[in-house]
């Protein structure tokens, strides 16, 4: 129930803007200006203890306690290394970023690209940080993680051994934001160990909140120059790399390229030589050295051709790690492009062309929404869905083909902290169906078995992947339709969070947001009590003609005991009080004839829903068939309510028996009832003093 609650908290913060940049979410509740100020009052440096000074900060394995690489390891502060530490020298640029002993060329690519963007370093590198003025050991920074802005506090020992820095360093030696920048990084993911490997694009989505994508080079690259121009005027940050074994991870190739290793892209631009147009890519290694020495690199004879004031305009030629190369060698000697495009609160300049953005976050939970992927037909459908309409074809395509373009990015959370622990993370993928005609602009539906089992997908991610994302661009005619993504296997549990970017606007939101009752009430009078029945009330009730939660229980279980075609452990106290709660309109505390005879047609229906949606006659019902069940008893539910459904009133094998069936109506019949009455004015809304929950609560 805690946990139900920290996640509407959630939601309710996020309504009033918490977790963007501009309110970005203290990481472990730590927030930098209290800390500091009481440094400062103390006199003292800051001593973090959420990311200690100690082994376990460095790794869990390769870098962990016992492993000779943290041998003569010493946490020191800049002031230790060097007389003059300075936060930023003449501001932040690429050539501030040098690999050290750790496997993250991915990270300090995307640590290179983002100095390329003044605005969107602001947003990680937040303005008033130094050696100097009010110093206190204490340092901050605001990465995205998985769906929102958080601010992260460390303090500023460093990982170093003989008197230098371990990991990321600056050329200037004195300079130590980067150093700090990735110290912060890996607090967030546990420790400095679990940076190693990676792509560029994480990167970039963690310093930015945009939505990556990754090319295959080896494949059709005709229209992928021109989407690089067109990713650089979107003001997009890029990666690239040369796939390779591992044996083989920054080896040198006779051109001096580095195989396994993440180059930033930073420009792509066509230059005139010898009467004709040359496309040229601009790249940039981060260890800031080892450059690229075939045509267009750094002096080379192809730049003789190029008129000077042309020329002038492509810095070319300092040993920066920065270089230009023809594209066509480009797509021959690398094999990845990674391309992470902006959402639009990244960009301040009303002359910048911008994306339209939706994000939501979702849940996989066994027996209620961890269905699975299209292998798996009968779950299949309980996945999330999420529908978006588009009504608007994009202006100047960069391929030349009308439609709308969508850039699809379903991400798994946790991702590397999973991989700390062991754990094999989640195989994630998604699909996406045209709406029927019959149910195109309809508000309040979840597509059923029947209706994604008679068509097919019209589009999809190429496979399910276990990496932290997984993203796909297509273009498709104007239209409405639903994105389902999944794990691959069904009963994964795990946390999402899907977005979408059309360059258009486009009208997103999850299916099946309402949450609603349609119960009929039962009228009746004693006239219309069958004799019978009438006989039977009197031999349960006793002298004062009344069922007690006691004697209710006794007799549901009794008679549902002679029934061979439904199992149960039999009825809970709890249901039985609920049941009184629910039908007792004298406060007595127990039922008469027409109440007790009203609960008698209640549990008749439920029977029979109950075992239509028993498909295979063992007397139970999978949990994956109680959405449908229980729209057939009057009751339209979210996922979120049906996931603590599940997990309140099915067992260990994803199965629902009579007894639990019937408690979850009555119960949320109850609910909505004691809801309906506070409502008054039927705005969906009620406000309750404490008093009024706790009774509300414990009924």
């Amino acid at each position: 129930m805690s946990n139900i609650a920290k996640v509407l908290s959630k939601r309710q913060d996020r309504g009033e803007g918490l977790g963007t940049n501009k309110k970005a979410i203290p990481f472990n509740k730590q927030d930098y200006q209290t800390l500091k100020q009481e440094c400062l009052a103390k006199k003292t440096l800051f001593c973090d203890p959420t990311f200690p000074a100690e082994s376990a900060s460095l790794g869990y394995n390769e870098l962990g306690p016992q492993s000779s690489q943290t041998r003569g390891v010493q946490w020191k502060r800049p002031k230790e290394l060097c007389s003059n530490p300075q936060f930023i020298v003449d501001g932040a640029t690429r050539t501030d970023i040098c690999q050290g002993a750790l496997g993250d060329c991915w990270l300090l690519a995307a640590i290179a690209s983002l100095t390329l963007e003044k605005e969107f370093l602001e947003r990680v590198v937040p303005h008033g940080q130094s050696f100097k003025e009010n110093y206190a050991g204490i340092f901050h920074f605001q990465l995205w993680q998985c769906g929102e802005w958080v601010d992260v506090v460390i303090d500023d020992r460093l990982p170093t051994r003989d008197g230098k820095l371990l990991f990321v360093q600056s050329a200037e030696g004195s300079e130590f934001w980067s150093a700090l920048l990735e110290k912060a990084y890996a607090k967030v993911n546990g420790s400095y160990e679990a940076l190693t490997g990676g792509l560029a694009n994480e990167g970039f989505e963690d310093f930015t909140g945009g939505i990556a994508e990754s090319y295959d080079l080896s494949k059709d690259s005709s229209h992928l120059f021109k989407l690089m121009q067109k990713a650089l005027t979107l003001r997009s940050l890029m990666g690239c790399a040369i796939s390779t074994s591992s044996q083989e991870i920054e080896a040198k190739t006779s051109l001096k390229l580095v195989k396994g290793h993440a180059y930033s892209v930073t420009g792509a631009k066509e230059v005139h030589s010898h009467g004709r147009l040359v496309q040229l890519v601009r790249l940039r290694n981060p260890w800031g050295q080892v450059e690229w020495t075939g045509p267009w690199s750094d002096n080379s004879k192809e730049w003789n051709s190029v008129q000077p004031e042309e020329k002038a305009k492509l810095v070319h030629s300092a040993e920066d790690g920065e270089f230009w190369m023809a594209y066509s060698d480009f797509i021959q000697n690398f094999s990845w492009l990674e391309i992470c495009n902006q959402t639009p609160d990244a960009l301040s300049s009303d002359t910048v062309s911008r994306w339209k953005f939706s994000q939501f976050e979702g849940d996989w939970r066994v027996g209620s929404t961890a269905g699975g992927c299209l292998n798996n037909p009968v779950s299949f459908c309980s996945n999330p869905q999420y529908v978006i309409k588009m009504e608007e074809e994009d202006d100047d395509p960069y391929d030349g083909k009308d439609g709308c373009t969508i850039l699809v990015g379903l991400m798994q959370k946790d991702f590397r902290k999973v991989n700390r622990f062991g754990q094999n993370p989640n195989a994630i993928g998604f699909t996406i169906y045209k709406v029927p005609d019959e149910l195109r602009g309809r508000n309040n539906i979840h597509l059923s078995r029947d209706v994604l089992l008679r068509q097919r997908p019209i589009a999809g991610c190429k496979g399910f992947t276990s990496m932290r994302e997984v993203s796909e661009r297509f273009k498709l005619p104007t239209g409405e339709y639903v994105i389902i993504p999944s794990t691959f296997e069904p009963n994964r549990n795990g946390s999402f969070v899907l977005r979408v970017f059309t360059e258009k606007e486009a009208v997103a939101r999850p299916m099946n947001t309402e949450v609603c009752a349609d119960v009929k009430k039962e009228y009746i009078s004693e006239s219309d009590v069958d004799p019978e029945f009438k006989q039977f009330f009197s031999q349960i009730a006793g002298n004062d003609s009344e069922v007690s939660v006691f004697e209710l229980k006794q007799v549901l279980d009794i008679v549902i005991s002679k029934r061979t075609d439904v199992k149960t452990d039999g009825f809970s106290m709890e249901t039985c009080r609920h049941i009184i709660s629910l039908l007792d309109k004298d406060g007595s505390g127990k039922l008469g004839l027409m109440e007790f005879q009203i609960l008698w047609i209640k549990i008749q229906k439920y029977l029979e829903a109950f075992k239509k949606h028993d498909t295979d006659n063992s007397g139970t019902m999978s949990s994956y068939e109680m959405r449908d069940a229980m729209k057939e008893a009057g009751f339209q539910l979210n996922n979120e309510v049906l996931q603590v459904i599940i997990s309140r009133y099915a067992n260990q094998q994803c199965t629902v028996d009579f007894d639990s069936f019937v408690g979850c109506l009555i119960h949320l019949e109850m609910l909505f009832q004691m809801f309906k009455r506070f409502d008054k004015k039927d705005t969906g809304k009620i406000e309750l003093d404490i008093l009024q929950w706790l009774c509300l609560a414990l009924s």
